[in-house]
C-alpha cells in the first residue's frame, strides 16, 4: 500500500508546488493523476519516487518511508531513457546485479519475453523504435517486481496506435505483476483506459480537488457509450477546476467573499 501524508514542496526560490498532499493507494490499484500544467503532478511522482525531497509529509510504501530512490518503488519516464552503451538485455538487467549470473539472465528473459521483445536482447538501443524503447523501459522497472510502478507521460511521445497498443500492453502487464500503478498523463482517454481511480489535481498551490472511482469493466471499450459518458463526467470536472481560484496559504479561496 501506498500511503502520503500531508505532503507538500516549497522550493527554495519560494514556489509553492505541493499543498498538503493525502493519498492512500491500495495494494494493485491503478491511480491516474490528471490536471492542468503545474498542478505539481510530475512533482509528487517525484517526491513518491524519492528522487526529491518533501518539504513537509511523508511517503510510505508497505510501512516504509521513502526518503530516497528505493527498490520498492519503480519509475517509467516519458522518455526511456535507455543506457546507449549497453544491450537491450544489459539495460533490462542494469537493477538485477545483486542476482547470481543465471538467475539474473532468466529474469532478464522473462521479463523481454513479457513485452514482447524476446528476441531483442542482443539489439543496441538506437535499433529499436520508439515503442520498442518504451517496452524495453516498462521491462527494465517491473523486472525487479516493484511494489509501486510510478509512470510520467510514458506514452505520450508516441503515435495514437503505438499508444493504444502500449496502454493495452501495459494493463497485461499490470495483470501478471500486479504492482500498484500511479500515473501522470494529460490524455483523459488514457487514465480511462487504465486506471481505477482518476485523481484530479489543482495548481497553486497543486492540491487534489476531486477524486472518482472508474467503474468500467475490463477491457475498456474505447468507443462504447459509457467510456463517452465517462469522459464527459470527467472532463467537466476538470473543467470545474480549472476555473476555480487559486487556495491561498491560510486555505482559503482568493477572490472569494467573507
Amino acid at each position: 500500500m501506498l500511503e502520503i501524508r500531508n505532503l507538500g514542496k516549497t522550493y527554495p526560490n519560494g514556489a509553492h508546488a505541493l499543498g498538503g498532499i493525502d493519498l492512500t493507494v491500495q495494494q494493485g490499484e491503478i491511480v491516474a493523476l490528471v490536471g492542468g500544467s503545474g498542478c505539481g503532478k510530475s512533482t509528487l511522482l517525484r517526491l513518491i519516487s524519492g528522487l526529491d525531497q518533501a518539504s513537509h509529509g511523508t511517503v510510505e510504501v508497505e510501512g516504509e518511508v521513502i526518503r530516497d530512490p528505493h527498490p520498492l518503488v519503480g519509475i517509467v519516464f516519458q522518455e526511456p531513457r535507455l543506457l546507449p552503451w549497453l544491450s537491450v538485455a544489459d539495460n533490462v538487467a542494469f537493477g538485477l546485479a545483486a542476482l547470481p549470473p543465471a538467475a539474473r539472465q532468466a529474469k532478464v528473459a522473462e521479463a523481454l519475453e513479457r513485452v514482447g521483445l524476446g528476441r531483442y536482447g542482443a539489439k543496441w538501443p538506437r535499433e529499436l523504435s520508439g515503442g520498442q524503447s518504451q517496452r524495453v523501459a516498462l521491462a527494465r522497472a517491473l523486472v525487479t517486481e516493484p511494489h509501486v510502478l510510478l509512470l510520467d507521460e510514458p506514452f505520450s511521445a508516441l503515435d495514437a496506435f503505438t499508444r493504444a497498443d502500449l496502454q493495452d500492453h501495459l494493463i497485461t502487464l499490470w495483470e501478471r505483476y500486479r504492482p500498484t500503478l500511479v500515473l501522470v498523463t494529460h490524455d483523459i482517454e488514457e487514465a480511462l483506459v487504465l486506471a481505477t481511480r482518476i485523481v484530479i489535481m489543482q495548481p497553486n498551490p497543486g492540491r487534489i480537488a476531486r477524486s472518482f472511482e472508474v467503474a468500467l469493466p475490463r477491457p475498456r471499450q474505447r468507443h462504447s457509450e459509457a467510456f463517452d459518458a465517462e469522459k464527459r463526467r470527467i472532463l467537466k470536472a476538470l473543467n470545474a477546476t480549472l476555473a476555480e481560484p487559486p487556495a491561498r496559504e491560510d486555505g482559503l479561496i482568493q477572490g472569494a467573499g467573507i
